[in-house]
């Protein structure tokens, strides 16, 4: 039996064996399945790395880049030289006494808990969703 299955924009024949009982090859369902959706599997998790990374780094430098911008204020030197240190120390605190290693691996560390997040989130959603 052949089937047409049509993707984002293109038209897939694959042809499936069907037993004496009238029920298709799990097996090459499940494989084509696979194949169909893998490319999609990869740049989501991708995509979700580079977010999951990018976001706390910004957070971390707009902070940086405030807090030096409040330090050029008059009056507000101090609180803003103050800030200054106190992110240095918290980033040198996970970076082994470098700050910018510390950035590094705060946004790793989040690039890593996104692309779990992300690879659960398809993986239940595809148990969710049942065969088709």
């Amino acid at each position: 039996m052949t089937e047409l299955f049509e993707g984002c924009d293109r038209a897939y024949l694959i042809n499936q064996s069907v037993s004496d009982s009238g029920e298709k090859d799990s097996v090459s369902v499940s494989l084509f399945d696979f194949m169909n959706r893998f490319p999609h599997f990869l740049r989501s998790l991708l995509l979700t790395s580079l977010l999951s990374f990018a976001v706390p780094t910004l957070t971390l430098a707009g902070g940086f880049v405030m807090a030096s911008a409040i330090a050029h204020l008059p009056g507000l030197t101090n609180l803003g030289q103050s800030a200054v240190k106190q992110l240095l120390q918290f980033l040198s605190t996970f970076g082994s006494g470098h700050p910018l290693q510390g950035a590094i691996v705060i946004g790793l560390t989040c690039s890593v808990v996104g692309v779990l997040f992300d690879a659960y989130a398809l993986s239940r959603y595809q148990n969710l969703r049942g065969p088709e």
